[in-house]
């Protein structure tokens, strides 16, 4: 059964490459590997609902009932920052059209030249000049495209990332030039919000240890045990991390760039990027205009489908059209530059007749009356021929 291609209109999101998993009809973009993620999210809520179930009450009667609500000002900035970083396209870069990667290919071929077999072809690179520094555009293989200053393919999410600078399982996506601000600021206020539990959590153990002892503390308050534990344990990343990350910012500089050494080690380079000026740095990552994606998820593609014939003519009838044409007997509503034509029309198809004519009967000819106007002359001409024709 032959198909049809039909085209419908679809959402770019829908056919975009990569390893990108997409909800609410585009608008919210992760990675696929989104476990740790989940995991992040329950270490979160679980601490602060233990907190706020058995710490709260009771510090909020004997010391402050502010306790309680900066606790939950803090827990929903931290949530509000890790779904913004989480659920936004960091800055992915568009793949290369396949007229737009032939035409490339082209001009590299040209600038090589040709290339002796069994020897290995020079590195696609280009060079651009960025405050006085050469800085080597590198050619990316699978986006067909020469990659921006800073930019890098993440393996995981199989996309060229602007200004990359890691991918984070924690947050369930890359962080690049579109999220990083809001990434640094999860991890600030995530490393305020562990150590004001940590910090209360304590506090609510020696103020009841003083009235019914330590160890009866404890067994009246183990979610403020199991807190403690989660808090401890993770406080040292997460302010290591925020810590790493801030000296990263005072530099402007990516963790991309930090471990493979660009501007340090043999390199010697300087870093163009960095303004010698710790607030300018600050001001420039953290306060800079929020740039836009390039990737318009939501916007209208067509997409060629392959169906079946007969479902394609059920759902798209051809309309039938019929064919009007002039009267073979004109009347008095009849032009007269039509009445010569249906006349020569029809005495044309008189003559035509059968293949086989038979043997005419001789005929007395019609005596035809004397005409009085240009209608009778066509009557009488199509008369006489239909006569002959018998």
């Amino acid at each position: 059964m032959s198909a049809v291609m039909i085209a419908r209109k679809v959402r770019k999101w829908e056919k975009l490459p990569g390893k990108n998993s997409f909800c609410c009809d585009g608008r919210v973009m992760m990675a696929r590997q989104k476990g740790v993620f989940y995991l992040t999210v329950f270490l979160i809520v679980g601490t602060c609902s233990l907190f706020f179930a058995f710490e709260c009450p009771y510090l909020a009667t004997h010391l402050s009932p502010a306790i309680p609500v900066f606790a939950i000002v803090l827990f929903l900035f931290v949530m509000a920052m890790l779904l913004r970083t989480s659920f936004s396209d960091p800055g992915v870069l568009p793949r290369a059209l396949p007229e737009e990667a032939t035409f490339i290919e082209m001009e590299i071929e040209a600038a090589n030249g040709n290339v002796p077999a069994g020897q290995r072809p020079p590195p696609r690179i280009r060079n651009v000049q960025i405050n006085g520094q050469i800085v080597k555009l590198k050619y990316c293989h699978t986006c067909k495209i020469f990659r921006p200053p800073r930019a890098s393919h993440c393996s995981i999410c199989d996309n060229c990332v602007d200004r990359f600078d890691h991918h984070c399982p924690w947050v369930g996506n890359c962080v690049g030039k579109r999220n990083y601000r809001y990434f640094y600021l999860f991890t600030l206020s995530l490393s305020l919000l562990t150590i004001y539990i940590f910090t209360f959590a304590i506090v609510h153990v020696v103020m009841r240890s003083v009235d019914s002892g330590f160890v009866k503390t404890l067994q009246d308050t183990p979610g403020t045990v199991l807190e403690v534990l989660v808090c401890f344990f993770t406080l040292w990343s997460v302010v290591g991390l925020t810590g790493f990350h801030s000296y990263l910012i005072s530099l402007n500089q990516t963790t991309n760039e930090d471990i493979k050494g660009s501007w340090s080690g043999k390199n010697r380079l300087q870093n163009p990027y960095s303004h010698k000026n710790i607030v300018k740095n600050c001001c420039e990552v953290l306060c800079g205009p929020a740039y836009p994606s390039v990737l318009d998820r939501r916007g209208l593609t067509q997409d060629d489908l392959p169906v079946p014939a007969s479902t394609a003519a059920q759902s798209n009838p051809v309309p039938q059209t019929t064919k009007t044409t002039a009267p073979l007997i004109p009347n008095e509503h009849t032009p007269d530059d039509a009445k010569s034509s249906i006349a020569d029309s029809a005495i044309s198809h008189a003559e035509k007749g059968s293949p086989s004519p038979k043997k005419e009967k001789p005929s007395t000819p019609a005596k035809v009356p004397p005409l009085a106007s240009p209608e009778t002359d066509v009557e009488a001409s199509i008369i006489i021929a239909k006569e002959k024709a018998l």
